[in-house]
């Protein structure tokens, strides 16, 4: 049977996003804003619940905070690269240094933003990787 990369998928179907951090404001707002533009998001507060989830369904994108409460954002990158290597994965961090950007990139991160950001960047930060993503 011939497999279906997720990017694909997200072509044929409407994009799902996975919204991953420990603040509720935070993803409420994200939330909303993804929505707006279409994309069917659903939103994990901690790492564990992340996995689960990406194990329940097919995530497009997911966009991963570095500090969760039951773990770091780059270990939870690393296995939601094990799950579904073609999901795009985005770090978000309010606390950025030259050593987690390096470690996220080395890690499979295929972009990482700097809280605070501005939405329509991030917006078209995510828009861009998924292009490249269906383009490779």
């Amino acid at each position: 049977m011939l497999a279906i990369s997720s990017v694909l998928v997200a072509c044929l179907t409407k994009t799902r996003l996975l919204l991953i951090d420990d603040d509720k404001s935070i993803t409420g707002a994200m939330k909303l804003m993804f929505e707006r533009l279409g994309y069917i998001v659903d939103v994990a507060h901690a790492g564990s619940e992340a996995i689960r989830k990406s194990h329940e369904k097919i995530y497009h994108i997911a966009l991963i905070d570095i500090r969760l409460p039951d773990m770091n954002g780059v270990d939870l990158l690393t296995k939601l690269k094990e799950s579904d290597p073609k999901m795009v994965k985005i770090i978000i961090t309010g606390y950025p240094s030259l050593e987690s950007r390096v470690q996220a990139l080395n890690d499979g991160a295929d972009a990482y933003v700097v809280k605070p950001f501005k939405p329509e960047e991030l917006v078209a930060t995510v828009k861009r990787k998924l292009k490249e993503q269906l383009k490779a």
